[in-house]
């Protein structure tokens, strides 16, 4: 069965994007929630940016939903294991980084390339251990949609095929294209290192194989193998 994981919305790429994101961030207030977003640890909820610019929630909510028709946030439902209403999150949109004076997926590669070779270890060895920190602080839920979701929050673009036990993910796009078109197997053990970390942290899923493709038009194919219940 093939679907998509809805936790984040796509952002169509159109030849006014960039006049679409310079109207959504024109307005000082929406400018102000965006930078916050930007520059939180984490995601963020109304009530927390409500806080923060002092305005009600409808007003808060009414540019949230600016920046999120321009592609800028992403809006994401809480992975919720206790009773109560899920709220909903913000986050950067992973294919805004690196837009508007904020950190991009290049400065996170630069970063673990540095202690690769500040350690004399293997790219894939730190790609591991980043994957950990990251299944070790998110939220609880099943194993393969945790994969996804950090696999949408990476910028990869991935289509989901669920199989009888295996999970194949189709990653539409690669967030460092240009230096793995010119480096395609350090970048790609760093990805590979990722998802492995991920797995490890996240149990009940395996990575059997990551299926490389040209990085300029995408199409990797990473699969998982999901424990039996």
């Amino acid at each position: 069965m093939t679907r998509k994981f809805t936790t984040f919305d796509e952002v169509p790429m159109s030849e006014t994007e960039i006049q679409r994101e310079a109207r959504a961030l024109g307005d000082p207030t929406r400018y102000s929630i965006f930078r916050r977003i930007a520059d939180a640890d984490g995601p963020l909820s109304v009530a927390e940016l409500t806080a923060f610019v002092g305005l009600n929630h409808n007003a808060v909510r009414q540019h949230l939903a600016v920046l999120k028709d321009a592609g800028l946030v992403s809006e994401e439902r809480e992975l919720r294991t206790r009773p109560g209403r899920p709220s909903l999150l913000y986050r950067l949109h992973p294919e805004a980084a690196g837009k508007w004076s904020t950190l991009g997926s290049y400065e996170w590669l630069a970063r673990l390339l540095a202690e690769a070779v500040h350690e004399g270890a293997s790219v894939r060895d730190v790609g591991r251990r980043d994957g950990r920190r990251r299944g070790a602080s998110g939220d609880d839920g099943d194993a393969a949609d945790r994969m996804e979701v950090e696999l949408l929050r990476g910028g990869f673009r991935p289509t989901r095929v669920d199989r009888a036990t295996t999970t194949d993910f189709v990653l539409g796009r690669c967030p460092f294209e240009e230096v793995a078109a010119t480096n395609p197997h350090e970048v790609c053990q760093l990805h590979l290192g990722l998802a492995e970390g991920l797995a490890d942290s996240l149990g009940d899923v395996t990575i059997e194989r990551l299926v490389k493709k040209d990085p300029r038009r995408a199409g990797c194919r990473l699969v998982i193998s999901r424990a039996s219940s």
